[in-house]
């Protein structure tokens, strides 16, 4: 076995009196690709938000790709992470977001490659050929020239993705990708995430609400309440024959609604 790309090591997270993740303990595996699912308020989207530095950690240790996330080494001792050492961790990391976050004033190919020349300070014409190929991947080829507003939800969402690409992550997060699309646009999105999960390495981390596209493309389903992982396992066995109460009851309410 080789040392997972992402570990969460007694993990809590607190807002006030409130504990969000308590006491997480939680791996993946390089290239594994791993949904979360679980009630509202159960840290489903917390664990994507630490890992994107977008919020910071209570107790306990994050590791991505074997380097402490929060932290960083000092001698024998971890010390709180500097912001160089965040920025440079994040540059492992991909994350598309419910609600596309593009930036509205730009056209959809300055979308793709602001980042990757301002950060990983590629040339404006690599940049550019590489936008391309991942807008041709998700679809939008014909699309560059647009601005966010001029594109349908769905083919916002697409482009949110292949933006994140762009930067070369090894590993990208989804949380509830199509959450906030309508019904008829869903179809696309999970068309290009699927294709992701099928035909390239990257470790993919999703967080959805979509219960039969969770069982399609993951290695492992894990089941999070109260802030703990309560259930995990092939997707199957963890759909067809849950072993916990609270995850069969869980399961029943959800698949009863679609």
């Amino acid at each position: 076995m080789t040392d997972p790309i992402i570990k969460f090591d007694s993990v809590g997270k607190r807002f006030g009196a409130i504990t969000v993740l308590d006491d997480l303990d939680f791996e993946v595996a390089n290239g594994e690709k791993v949904t979360i699912i679980g009630p509202s308020g159960s840290g489903k989207s917390t664990i994507l938000r630490i890992l994107m530095t977008l919020e910071t950690i209570s107790d306990g240790v994050v590791y991505v790709a074997g380097e402490p996330l929060w932290h960083e080494r000092r001698g024998d001792a971890l010390v709180p992470a500097s912001e160089a050492h965040l920025r440079e961790m994040r540059r492992h990391l991909g994350m598309v977001f419910q609600s596309f976050n593009l930036f509205p004033h730009m056209s959809v190919l300055r979308n793709l490659t602001e980042a990757p020349v301002r950060v990983l300070g590629l040339s404006k014409s690599e940049a550019r050929d590489r936008a391309r190929e991942l807008l041709d991947m998700v679809g939008l080829a014909d699309q560059a020239e647009k601005f966010p507003h001029q594109l349908s939800g769905g083919q916002q969402q697409r482009v949110a993705i292949a933006r994140a690409l762009a930067m070369r992550p090894r590993i990208m997060l989804f949380d509830e990708p199509t959450s906030a699309l309508d019904p008829e646009l869903v179809g696309e999105v999970q068309a290009v995430i699927r294709r992701l999960a099928e035909e390239h390495d990257l470790t993919m981390l999703l967080v959805t609400h979509e219960m039969r596209f969770a069982r399609e493309i993951s290695d492992r389903v894990c089941f999070i309440d109260g802030g703990r992982i309560r259930e995990q396992g092939p997707p199957e066995e963890l759909f067809t024959d849950p072993k916990e109460e609270r995850t069969r009851d869980f399961l029943q309410a959800v698949l009863a609604d679609n």
